[in-house]
């Protein structure tokens, strides 16, 4: 499994609007309940790792962290992303089984 090969699954998710990009976007998915996996980026800011840590916990949510603000930005046609929801539990599955075979 390559790096593009996960950039482009995440922008399939993207156009199929399964995978929410941002803080807003990514707690209002959380709000909502519709949201089955958060991926946060390496280079987060510490106040948005503890918040969404946090938000994770408190709502059952698996939580990874994974790539940085520009990989995770160019998979999802923008230049940084510091965080992404995904609201659908099979995309988000073989997610975590796409990032499992790159690291």
């Amino acid at each position: 499994m390559k790096m593009n090969d996960l950039i482009s699954f995440l922008g399939i998710g993207k156009k199929a609007n399964i995978v929410k990009a941002g803080e807003y976007k990514t707690e209002e998915s959380i709000k909502s309940k519709k949201c089955n996996l958060i991926i946060l980026a390496e280079d987060a800011s510490d106040n948005t790792k503890k918040k969404f840590n946090k938000l994770a916990k408190t709502n059952n949510i698996e939580f990874l962290v994974y790539g940085n603000k520009e990989t995770l930005g160019k998979a999802l046609g923008r230049h940084y992303i510091s965080i992404i929801a995904v609201c659908d539990k099979k995309f988000s599955d073989t997610l975590k089984i796409k990032i499992k075979c790159i690291t």
